[in-house]
């Protein structure tokens, strides 16, 4: 901001240098007028010296004559160089009050109408961010400073999402489609959000954003792996087959979710018992218990007054390079701690993302007094492990404030 206002700085000198020129001017032209009025006084004066020295005979007629002469081509001579007389009525106060008015003036109408605050988020926005909260920490005072951008409030819809915080991600989604208005991706992300906010409980006002999404977009990504997705929960496999099929087949086959969707399906299809041609074409996913990572999970020492017997205690897996969400989630209480549990490929929060699948993950201890599974007070996070039966056991330890 420093070379900002130094430019608005330089600006304003200009402007007061224009404001006061005509007061220099002005006392160019008096010191003018002062000088001609010298010249005529001295005239007048040897005038009156000439005139004592004729009445005295000590000059004839002609030679007072001459002097007069001479004494008027001096007065000529000094007088003819000077600029005419200017006449102006604005004086000197004007110019001296508007000279003081127009810098306070600029700096009132630009506190009102003024982008400083763009333009500081301008410049933070060219710089990478360190870390997801500081991305969301940017975009929200984006929208603070611009509520009328659709494209601010998609951002962070679609940061909330990832931060597993899907109630927000619904509400910024809500502004989105108010500003931009009902378009079939909007719809999708905004019934994908409510559906987790929801805890996964499928409804008709749900199913009427979906259809809405539709009638607009037949193919539209999001709403098709939404609606397979609650109907595999919803034990509807034919269903949710028939969406993610219709979803793979909109993708490019160099799209990387395209396995674990197709890894989905053959899940669907295995529920059904039926091993059909496409579940042949491709090979089905590891097998249910294929990967089982033991956990041992405790509080630490120091937090055993902090928290209450009843509060819950989410255990879960997040895929280092893959979706934001959790891959496998279990629910214990801090009552239960130290204790020991596992997450495998059985407990997959959707078919289609499966520890199994992932090369990395990590895995994440949250404490929560309201039992939100996405925001929390107390928080322990393992080292990155490789998701294999070999794993061993793995420590987790509650010890650090959420959001540290």
């Amino acid at each position: 901001m420093i070379d900002f206002w130094i430019a608005a700085g330089l600006l304003l000198l200009a402007a007061l240098a224009i404001l006061l020129l005509p007061i220099l001017r002005g006392r160019r032209v008096q010191a003018e007028e002062d000088r001609t009025a010298l010249n005529v006084a001295l005239y007048q004066e040897r005038l009156a010296e000439l005139a004592s020295q004729h009445d005295a005979g000590m000059l004839t007629e002609a030679q007072y004559q001459a002097g007069k002469a001479d004494a008027a081509r001096e007065l000529l001579s000094d007088t003819e160089d000077a600029e005419p007389r200017r006449s102006g009525r604005l004086g000197r106060g004007v110019p001296l009050v508007a000279a003081l008015l127009v810098p306070l003036l600029g700096y009132g109408l630009y506190l009102h109408w003024g982008a400083s605050d763009k333009l500081q988020l301008a410049r933070q926005f060219a710089e990478q961010p360190r870390s997801m909260e500081e991305m969301v920490t940017r975009l929200e005072q984006a929208v603070e400073a611009q509520p009328d951008s659709a494209e601010g409030w998609y951002f962070l819809g679609r940061a909330y999402m990832s931060q597993e915080r899907p109630a927000d991600s619904a509400r910024a989604f809500e502004r989105v489609i108010a500003l931009a208005g009902r378009q079939p991706e909007l719809l999708g992300q905004l019934a994908q959000a409510r559906y987790f906010a929801g805890e996964r409980q499928w409804n008709d006002e749900l199913q009427a954003l979906a259809d809405e999404a539709l009638r607009g977009d037949p193919n539209d990504v999001t709403t098709l792996g939404l609606l397979g997705i609650a109907a595999f929960e919803e034990k509807r496999y034919a269903d949710a087959i028939g969406f993610w099929e219709r979803l793979v087949a909109t993708l490019p086959e160099q799209d990387p979710s395209r396995e674990a969707i197709q890894g989905g399906i053959a899940r669907a299809r295995q529920e059904l018992g039926d091993a059909g041609p496409a579940t042949a074409a491709k090979p089905a996913a590891a097998p249910a218990e294929a990967v089982q990572l033991k956990v041992q999970v405790r509080l630490a020492t120091e937090l055993a007054d902090k928290v209450s017997a009843e509060d819950s205690v989410f255990v879960f897996a997040r895929a280092v390079s893959g979706p934001a969400i959790p891959l496998a989630v279990k629910r214990i209480r801090v009552a239960d701690l130290p204790a020991e549990l596992t997450l495998g490929d059985a407990d997959a929060m959707m078919p289609q993302l499966k520890l199994s699948n992932y090369a990395e993950v990590q895995l994440t201890a949250r404490i929560s007094r309201e039992g939100n599974a996405t925001k929390g007070q107390w928080i322990g996070q393992s080292e990155v492990l490789k998701p294999t039966a070999q794993a061993g056991d793995i420590r987790l330890v509650i010890d650090s404030p959420e959001g540290q």
